[in-house]
């Protein structure tokens, strides 16, 4: 029996429940694997499931989120992360519907045009909705296949020697199936720590457990010391309770999110200077602590003034009141940002 079918075996009675994942035969949908792939990106199942169903619930059909309002949609993504995907699945939407009459391309080369779809991204969705065979490779699958083939080459270079071994095991039928077979594999048996080998379908053939060295794959490169950033935000309350926002330019980092008004975040911010971009004039004070956020490439500390007065909006602005600022397309930060500033309201 080759590994695919003790992997397929093994899946059809341990498979995951998961909101997006169709029953034994039953045709997956591919708006709700495309939905579910882009949210998975980077993030866990756990995170996104309420997700999932909150998008599902508010616009079933592709062609509903493709006319939904742009704030909107990030307004149900805030909290989520990573918001440039939120950008390019409304985009994607929209094409889908303007272009595919609402219907996603079957075959990978067709789905990667679309924006916001990578090379793993347009492979699961064919694998997974459309049946065809392609090389699924994500997180969990590249800890299972280093292990399973002992591959000591460094991440990310071991990227290439993944895929090709993948490509020798994927079966030509139920590629969508073995696919997710693999990812439940990695998240559920094949765990980053303690993997239990004993219960792996795979066990008799793993190079890595045949040598008890699980625990060494994948081979990680050293990490790069993330640099660290400072700066300050401005928590400005009209005397109505009103809170001032922005919204960031629509392209790079938490892009088209609300924002609490601040000052660019810098290696060398001095907080000395700081006022100089305080969206109003007011009476301003520093608020104890700091509030500290890590992003991929950076961590970030920022000092929280605030202030509470009558003023008009500065152009870019607006008011938002203290009752709706939850519901605002606000980003864990900027969430962050009002809580520390709420607290010393208490």
């Amino acid at each position: 029996m080759t590994e695919a079918q003790r992997l397929l075996d093994w899946y059809d009675r341990h498979r995951r429940h998961l909101p997006w994942r169709a029953a034994p035969g039953v045709a997956a949908d591919p708006y709700a694997v495309w939905l579910s792939e882009i949210m998975l990106q980077q993030t866990t199942v756990a995170a996104v499931k309420a997700y999932y169903e909150k998008f599902l619930a508010l616009w079933p059909r592709v062609e509903d989120l493709a006319a939904a309002e742009t704030d909107d949609v990030m307004r149900a993504w805030a909290g989520l992360g990573y918001y440039s995907r939120a950008r390019n699945l409304h985009a994607c939407a929209k094409q889908v519907a303007a272009d595919h009459a609402g219907l996603f391309p079957p075959t990978e080369a067709g789905l990667r045009a679309l924006p916001g779809i990578g090379p793993y991204t347009a492979a699961a969705i064919a694998a997974i909705a459309f049946g065809e065979r392609a090389v699924v490779v994500d997180g969990n699958v590249e800890r299972v296949v280093t292990r399973l083939f002992a591959i000591g080459e460094p991440m990310p270079r071991a990227k290439p020697l993944v895929r090709n071994a993948m490509d020798r095991i994927t079966p030509d039928l139920r590629a969508g199936d073995f696919a997710q077979a693999m990812m439940d594999l990695g998240a559920t048996i094949c765990t980053p720590r303690k993997p239990a080998c004993a219960l792996c379908p795979l066990n008799g053939g793993c190079a890595a457990r045949l040598a008890q060295q699980q625990d060494m794959y994948p081979v990680k490169a050293p990490k790069a010391e993330r640099p660290a950033r400072a700066g300050a935000a401005f928590f400005f309350r009209r005397t109505d309770g009103a809170v001032l926002v922005r919204t960031r330019p629509p392209k790079g980092l938490l892009g088209g999110m609300t924002e609490i008004p601040g000052t660019p975040w810098s290696a060398d911010f001095d907080l000395a200077g700081a006022m100089a971009h305080a969206p109003v004039l007011a009476n301003w004070q520093r608020l104890p602590g700091s509030v500290e956020h890590v992003f991929t490439h950076f961590s970030l500390r920022l000092t929280i003034f605030v202030a509470r007065h009558d003023a008009p909006a500065p152009d870019g602005t607006r008011y938002v009141g203290d009752d709706v600022l939850d519901d605002e397309a606000l980003p864990t930060l900027m969430r962050k940002i009002v809580e520390h500033a709420r607290s010393f309201e208490r």
